[in-house]
């Protein structure tokens, strides 16, 4: 095939630098090229997101304006839906978590398609009103320019891995102009292991992102400057903790089960209407779920939570009861998760981080104004509220050290680092007792992938096990006589034999070591059967179970091959010596 003017001209160049620059240089300087780029992506799809929800809100007279708040989320949904159809072929893959299925099982190279998919969707669903955060597309798109720029510039299968978690650090870090938070992003959600020296890249490759937002974008969404916290409140920021860990708990579980509804969901169209009207409906009755709602947090910091009531049908009685405003608060707060997931789930695209940041600072927020309001001990509602933030985001997407860093980088210091650490760390425990993996993750569990797991279990995770099936296992029935077993052992270059029914169903096995004794009875060639000499298999192995469990289900019967089957149906069998040698070759990559 003959090559294009862009690889002709790349060649030369990819020889010059392997003559004159070493590895390590030329990895420094792949993460500023990847960092330079995904900062200016976050830059383009935040700005563009602001101006164009400005000009939607601008255009419509005020008179008008609660209806359109009401159709937007609908034409937005359906323009990604169409774009998605028509532009990408009808497939959308939402959120971190096929990035990190990306990196386990297909060696860190990410679809092109995402180096554009991502904010083009985002970018309709978010400007229109989509209730969802714009931290995941952009982690995506820098994810996706991180691999495909490693691919271009003929970096190694580690240091693409390691340029897949420059471009989400970089994602991250310019949202919020957080080069550590991006950082410590990329090592809790993205990679699975990290060596010393790669942080270096990972490094530079934020710090680029956030010199291109500071000088493109103002990027923080949210400032706040704080220097001191009281020792005598962290009883009530033990209270936070908790209560942070149950609203991300009840996230979490809300995100899955409302996943599995949608994926039930008859029609593409009716979704999308359904969808749209459910999340109008919910913005016309409580608009601060209208768009990512970082302005509502800004209203929050700077002591203004009447502001959440304005625009309402409660507007109205706001100086008549002192607990509307707590209705609003409570309700905005538990909903928030739902028109997230309505959002996506009817076709829209964007993330639960900024979700979590929005609905942590609610929960902030209306757990101190209760404890003000009854008067067990006064405390600052605006610390609660970016200590709120970290905390929900600490227990949704499993990552501590970013919830921490990222609140303690965008309120301008570190004076909260204490607290920060109180309310993350009993956030992040009690989460992950009742949900042992994050809202990015638990889906890849469940299909037997594991990102953060031991160095074994991730190579392992890294093959598809339906793949290394083994299928020159002759098969019998349980009619077939003896006589004709012992004319397929003569023939067969295995021995071992899976019986199965006359729907291919696995009902047994039979090994030519346990009926040896039977073939010299020739007596009964006629009168036995394969039913009566078979065994049932002392375990059965299934496409979704992971390989290591496989491995240890082998060694605990001490067999060297175990039956796969689907449904009952029998697939083939999964040997020992195909895992191990498929697991070798995993790991000359790793270390190549």
């Amino acid at each position: 095939m003959p090559k294009s003017p862009f690889h002709r001209l790349l060649s030369p160049l990819l020889l010059w630098r392997l003559r004159h620059v070493n590895d390590r240089v030329y990895l420094i300087m792949v993460s500023v090229l990847v960092g330079l780029l995904a900062g200016l992506a976050a830059v383009a799809l935040k700005s563009s997101v602001h101006t164009a929800q400005n000009l939607l809100y601008t255009w419509v007279p005020e008179e008008n304006r609660v209806f359109a708040l009401f159709l937007y989320p609908m034409l937005g949904i359906g323009l990604t839906v169409l774009f998605t159809r028509y532009a990408l072929g009808g497939t959308l893959s939402r959120g971190i978590g096929p990035i990190l299925y990306n990196i386990a099982r297909q060696g860190s190279v990410v679809p092109r398609s995402k180096l554009y998919s991502q904010a083009i969707t985002s970018f309709l669903t978010v400007t229109f009103g989509g209730s969802a955060g714009l931290e995941a597309p952009i982690s995506v798109t820098g994810s996706a320019l991180g691999s495909n720029i490693g691919r271009i510039l003929r970096v190694g299968r580690r240091e693409r891995r390691l340029l897949v978690g420059c471009g989400a650090a970089a994602g991250v870090a310019a949202i919020f102009n957080s080069p550590i938070a991006g950082v410590l992003f990329a090592v809790e959600v993205i990679l699975s292991e990290l060596s010393a020296p790669f942080f270096i890249p990972l490094l530079i490759s934020s710090a680029t992102a956030t010199v291109v937002s500071k000088a493109l974008y103002a990027g923080q969404p949210f400032v706040l400057i704080t220097t001191t916290w009281p020792v005598e409140a962290v009883p009530s920021y033990l209270m936070l903790g908790l209560f942070t860990a149950l609203l991300s708990v009840y996230m979490i579980r809300i995100y899955f089960a409302s996943d599995k509804y949608f994926e039930r969901f008859p029609g593409t169209f009716r979704k999308v209407v359904f969808g749209g009207f459910t999340l109008g409906i919910m913005v016309f009755l409580f608009p601060p779920l209208y768009g990512e709602g970082y302005n509502i947090v800004e209203l929050l910091l700077n002591g203004r939570p009447e502001g959440l009531v304005e625009g309402s049908i409660f507007a109205v009685y706001r100086d008549e009861n002192v607990w509307l405003l707590l209705l609003v608060v409570a309700s905005s707060m538990l909903l928030k998760v739902l028109a997230t997931c309505v959002t996506i789930g009817s076709g829209g695209n964007g993330g639960m981080f900024g979700s979590s940041l929005f609905t942590g600072a609610l929960g902030g927020f209306l757990l101190a104004r209760v404890i003000n309001m009854i008067g067990w001990y006064p405390v600052s509602e605006v610390h609660f509220v970016v200590l709120g933030m970290a905390g929900t985001l600490a227990g949704v997407v499993h990552a501590p050290l970013t919830a921490i860093f990222l609140i303690a980088e965008i309120t301008g210091g570190y004076a909260l680092f204490v607290p920060l650490m109180v309310v993350t760390s009993s956030s992040y425990l009690i989460t992950k007792y009742f949900e042992p993996y994050s809202v990015y993750t638990r889906k890849l569990v469940q299909r037997g992938v594991h990102m953060h797991a031991d160095r074994d279990r991730g190579l392992l995770s890294q093959l598809e096990p339906l793949s290394l099936v083994q299928n020159d296992f002759v098969p019998v029935h349980p009619e077939t006589t003896l006589g004709e077993l012992v004319d397929i052992f003569r023939h067969a270059t295995r021995n071992l034999f899976p019986v199965v029914d006359a729907d291919n169903k696995l009902v047994g096995v039979v090994s030519l070591d346990t009926v040896r004794d039977a073939l010299f009875d020739d007596e009964h060639y006629t009168t036995t059967y394969v039913s009566d000499l078979m065994v049932p298999p002392v375990a059965v192995v299934h496409p979704e179970d992971s390989l290591l469990d496989t491995l240890s289900e082998m060694e605990h019967h001490d067999v060297w091959a175990l039956p796969m089957v689907r449904n009952g149906l029998y697939l083939g069998f999964l040997l020992k010596s195909t895992i191990l040698a498929n697991y070798r070759r995993q790991l000359l990559k790793e270390i190549e």
